[in-house]
């Protein structure tokens, strides 16, 4: 099966007259990294929320929000009584010293740092129940994205893949034709530069055979197959394996590549073109399977 590492969950609900609404969403990234963004009631449990999100998210850049709004005052506010008194007194004796008026001191007083100061308080376990059910909702909800992203990236997978073997299958009718090619291009060549009498032919077939090993392609082609048999048999894999399909990626490259330089013939070269062109979508794609 396959998952990818993007996605998105939400969920909200109302607990203790709070709206609270998480949010969790994650792109691809090679290592799990987490980022998390919450109310300040909820920072002491930042740790916590990280170890669960750590055991679902497994892989990719996760962005973690919990935010609330709440349907009554939340966070009362009270006036701190000696520090409006000081600022106050202070205030009016320089307005003596300066002998000017003291109009609208105390509203001056009011907008200066520390006049007020907000209760904040203590974090109720029902509260953070409730919150924990929320994450793990909106983790559900994420991993259900992912895996309707996944079921697209593997139909894509699978479609690219069979191309690839398609275009295998294509490259046996040039065999012979490639064979007898460059055994027409030797010979023309040996006879531009001796006679016939001079041409030992016992030596010039064994120098052929030779050549014709060192250009023969036919272990590519199995190994080729074989890899895109194998990249096909982990996508059933009942888990996502992003990494190893990203490793086999690899070895479908090199077999290609070898087949590649070993062709020396324009319509093989043509399909190997085709062949590096669809590997290198599935790569890009691989890039975003958990």
């Amino acid at each position: 099966m396959v998952k990818s590492m993007t996605g998105y969950g939400k969920c909200v609900d109302t607990v203790f007259n709070k709206k609270i609404t998480v949010e969790i969403k994650s792109l691809n990234s090679k290592q799990l990294d987490i980022n998390a963004r919450m109310a300040p009631l909820y920072k002491e449990k930042e740790i916590e929320l990280r170890n669960m999100l750590a055991k679902n998210v497994e892989r990719g850049k996760c962005d973690l929000m919990i935010y609330y709004d709440a349907t009554d005052v939340d966070q009362p506010h009270q006036i701190n009584r000696s520090v409006v008194r000081g600022y106050f007194d202070a205030l009016k004796s320089i307005v003596s010293e300066l002998e000017a008026t003291d109009e609208n001191l105390l509203a001056m007083v009011m907008r200066l740092p520390d006049v007020t100061k907000a209760e904040r308080p203590e974090l109720d376990p029902e509260e953070w129940a409730a919150v924990q059910g929320l994450v793990k909702e909106a983790l559900k909800n994420l991993n259900g994205f992912r895996e309707q992203e996944g079921k697209i990236l593997e139909n894509d997978f699978r479609g690219r893949i069979a191309k690839i073997l398609e275009l295998l299958a294509a490259v046996d009718p040039f065999e012979a034709e490639r064979v007898e090619a460059v055994k027409l291009k030797i010979d023309k060549s040996l006879k531009e530069s001796m006679t016939e009498e001079h041409i030992d032919r016992n030596r010039f077939e064994q120098e052929l055979i030779y050549y014709l090993e060192k250009l023969d392609v036919t272990e590519e082609k199995v190994r080729l197959k074989n890899h895109c048999e194998y990249f096909l048999q982990t996508l059933e894999q009942p888990q996502s394996l992003g990494k190893k399909l990203g490793f086999i990626c690899q070895e479908i490259g090199r077999e290609i590549n070898t087949l590649g330089s070993k062709s020396n013939h324009a319509p093989l070269q043509r399909i190997v073109v085709q062949m590096k062109d669809e590997l290198e979508k599935i790569k890009e794609q691989v890039l975003n399977v958990l």
